[in-house]
């Protein structure tokens, strides 16, 4: 059970019914990290919006390889809720559940480039570490082939699922099963 006070969609009226019904209709459902901004209605929408902006952005990285990080941070962080549920949305990808549990398990992948798991390793530091990445770091994507923006966009979804991450596990953010299936990917 949630923390804080949170309005379910059947007890939803006015503007959080509309934000609901908006959510719902673009996302396919309403996800608990979602509802738990029920008391603040716009603050929902924007977080929705800086969701779809980081990833489903047109950037070099795939779908896939942002619901790899996603899965990256939040294991680091112990985040089941978001663990979880980027976990359904790479497998959408994958369809391959023991190869999915393997990842999680390991954090690797047989498929991984170098230049991939040189990101992992980057995703990994930032999420445990923020103060000692350094320069050294940057020049290091760089050398393996990554610019300035893909650079950008690979901080954005670290630093965007650590923020989850914090609302999730400070909130007690709960899921099951049937919440973590039949979102738009």
């Amino acid at each position: 059970m949630p923390f804080i006070k949170v309005i379910n969609e059947n007890e939803a009226e006015g503007e959080l019914r509309k934000v609901y019904e908006q959510i719902g209709s673009a996302r396919g459902k309403l996800s608990n990290i979602m509802k738990i901004h029920s008391l603040m209605p716009d603050t929902m929408i924007k977080h929705l919006e800086l969701y779809l902006s980081i990833m489903f952005s047109k950037t070099k990285l795939s779908r896939q390889e942002k619901e790899i990080l996603a899965v990256v941070v939040s294991k680091n962080n112990n985040c089941d809720y978001c663990i979880n549920h980027h976990a359904e949305a790479l497998n959408y990808y994958w369809k391959n559940k023991v190869r999915l549990d393997n990842f999680i398990s390991t954090l690797d992948d047989d498929s991984f480039s170098d230049k991939f798991r040189l990101t992992i390793k980057h995703a990994l530091k930032l999420t445990t570490n923020p103060s000692t990445v350094k320069k050294d770091d940057i020049d290091e994507l760089i050398n393996a082939g990554y610019t300035d923006e893909d650079i950008l966009g690979i901080n954005l979804i670290i630093s965007y699922f650590n923020f989850v991450n914090r609302i999730a596990l400070g909130l007690g953010v709960e899921f099951s099963e049937d919440e973590v299936k039949g979102y738009k990917y």
